[in-house]
């Protein structure tokens, strides 16, 4: 079995088709580099002891020789030990592997892992106008809605209603009893007041309210007939409950049409104090608090939650398992729409460029060095003539031209050399 990385467990290395590859490169090189080296030998036979020409002819495959022995020799010193013999200062690789891999690790903290140098890099990428183009072409965000929209509902239907429970009962449910909640209600609240945000939920109740008291007529004047006291005369009742219920009608479609009635500043009013209350009357929070330990304590608290939470979380899902579901095809508009905006707003472009700066610097600083350790633990896991053959694959084939070129200019070298010799006698 290959591996795509390279390395099997425990360090110990698995050859891939990659390395196959390689390999036949690497043999093939080795084959050129050599055959010039028995190239030269030949002609240095051939023209052994002959004048004139040949003469340079001979000193050059002479040199030739010396040129493609001394770098033969110094390529297989890396990897090992040339014809066998332990001579100082060969393998160098399998014997100092921990310390290349050490200095490897201290090599890339000080020169990649710096943040001059990521701000830099990040600087010069501009990740944030790239990935808004690519996002602003609809297949392209629409792929990223679709692998988004595959995992939430994934993990989602993974959520197991047991599991809520336990988040309700062991953590949510002890927190609120901890905390006391009237000063956490009064505070939204007189958020919400100050903010005007009640003002569209009165404005949605009254008209609601207004809707239901037109459509049911006969239930509010059967309501108020059953309370009108019971000696006021049957012939009477009808008329007065509907008038009553005109008149009702009436009054709440003036509060609905009319921001500055009297009630609605009578609810801003009793609001504003009711916020008040909750946040500085001991009597009103501990009546909250009492409201509070009397819901929680409520057996049906637990089976509610778990089924809202049942129904949001089919709905959910349903929706963003919908290729065409309300869902993707608006987290699509909305992501190929912030997409363009981005595009075209370099102050945004370099808001979040310096965003992810930050986050890769701050990463970083916490986590770099322990990634580049990495590279050390795994150097030393590996087996000194394993990592020797392994890095060979990689840089043997290139390593031969070292031979190559010895063999070529170690062959100029020594007719420039017989020339002068030639020349001074």
């Amino acid at each position: 079995m290959s591996s795509p990385g390279g390395a099997g467990i425990g360090g110990l290395m698995v050859e891939t088709e990659a390395d196959v590859v390689r390999r036949q490169a690497l043999r093939r090189m080795r084959i050129v580099a050599t055959g010039l080296l028995v190239v030269a030998a030949i002609v240095y036979l051939l023209t052994l002891r002959m004048d004139g020409f040949w003469g340079f002819v001979n000193a050059g495959a002479e040199a030739s020789m010396v040129g493609a022995m001394a770098d033969w020799f110094a390529v297989t010193a890396l990897f090992r030990h040339p014809l066998g013999l332990p001579v100082p200062h060969t393998a160098l690789i399998p014997k100092r592997k921990d310390e290349l891999g050490a200095s490897l690790e201290e090599f890339v903290q000080d020169n990649f892992l710096q943040e001059e140098t990521i701000r830099e890099r990040l600087g010069v990428a501009m990740p944030s106008l790239r990935l808004a183009l690519w996002l602003s072409e609809e297949p392209n965000a629409k792929r990223v809605v679709d692998e988004v929209s595959t995992v939430v509902a994934d993990g989602l239907s993974r959520i197991n209603n047991r599991h809520i429970v336990e988040i309700i009962q062991d953590g949510f449910v002890p927190r609120l009893r901890e905390e006391q909640i009237a000063p956490l209600i009064g505070g939204t609240l007189q958020a919400a007041l100050d903010d005007g945000v009640h003002h569209g939920l009165v404005d949605l109740a009254l008209v609601e309210l207004h809707g239901w008291l037109e459509e049911n007529e006969e239930i509010v004047t059967e309501v108020l007939g059953e309370r009108a006291p019971w000696w006021t005369p049957q012939v009477l009742r009808e008329p007065v409950t509907a008038r009553i219920h005109v008149e009702l009608v009436r009054w709440i479609a003036d509060i609905r049409d009319d921001p500055e009635h009297r009630a609605r500043k009578a609810i801003d009013t009793m609001l504003a104090d009711l916020a008040d209350n909750l946040q500085h009357d001991e009597a009103t929070m501990e009546r909250a608090e009492r409201l509070k330990e009397r819901v929680l304590d409520h057996p049906g608290v637990i089976n509610t939650a778990i089924s809202i939470w049942d129904a949001l979380r089919r709905a959910l899902t349903t929706s963003l398992r919908d290729p065409d579901g309300v869902v993707r095809r608006r987290a699509l508009d909305e992501v190929v729409r912030y997409a363009q905006k981005v595009v075209l707003d370099e102050t945004l472009q370099r808001r979040y460029d310096a965003l992810a700066s930050d986050v890769a610097v701050y990463v970083v600083k916490r986590y770099g060095r322990e990634a580049t350790t990495v590279i050390t633990h795994t150097i030393q896991r590996w087996d000194g003539k394993q990592a020797a053959r392994r890095i060979e694959l990689f840089v043997g084939r290139d390593l031969q031209f070292i031979r190559i070129n010895g063999t070529i200019v170690g062959g100029l070298v020594g007719v420039i050399i017989h020339t002068i010799t030639v020349l001074v006698a």
